[in-house]
């Protein structure tokens, strides 16, 4: 028998075979740090897309490794090209506040509609995609989960009190905009 824990292995090790490829493909028309930021975020994006299918949260420890692994990166962006690293760094903060702030206000707004950890995540999303990637991710991850409750609750498999998890549809959303880049 597969357990959870295996299938969540065996998941990520299909998605790291189509990242592979995809480096393969396209690497040489990209620049390492885009690669890297983008590989680093479809594989954290990922896990968190595990978790919420699986138990309905996102744990502030992968929260935390997304912001750990933002702080490495742009350490490294800095340490080899200061100049584009401090453009960065800005343009990650409004990324993190866009994110984070909109969804915070939903969170607020709504009386708890959003959970917390899809707020947690979409600030710390917002980092490695800055203000201009961090903007169509949401509204392409918003539009289909927005569609897809619309089908499930049409077909009367949802109902207005129930809930679904929203990091699938963002993890769909940062893809749609990673690979339009």
């Amino acid at each position: 028998m597969i357990t959870k824990d295996c299938k969540t292995v065996m998941y990520c090790a299909g998605l790291m075979t189509v990242l592979l490829l995809w480096f393969f493909v396209f690497a040489a028309e990209m620049s390492i740090f885009f690669l890297l930021r983008s590989v680093l975020l479809i594989i954290l994006s990922y896990i968190a897309m595990v978790f919420d299918i699986n138990t309905k949260r996102i744990p502030n420890a992968l929260v935390l490794v997304m912001i750990f692994g933002w702080l490495m990166l742009m350490a490294l962006i800095i340490l080899f090209n200061a100049e584009n690293g401090l453009r960065f760094l800005s343009d990650s903060i409004f990324g993190l506040l866009t994110g984070g702030g909109l969804f915070l206000l939903i969170y607020v707004v709504s009386r708890k509609g959003l959970g917390g950890g899809d707020v947690k995540f979409m600030a710390a999303a917002g980092l490695y995609l800055g203000f201009a990637e961090t903007v169509p991710a949401i509204f392409y991850g918003t539009l289909l989960a927005a569609v897809t409750g619309l089908i499930l609750f049409i077909l009367k498999r949802l109902g207005r009190k129930d809930t679904f998890p929203l990091v699938p549809f963002l993890f769909i959303g940062i893809m749609i905009t990673i690979f339009t880049k």
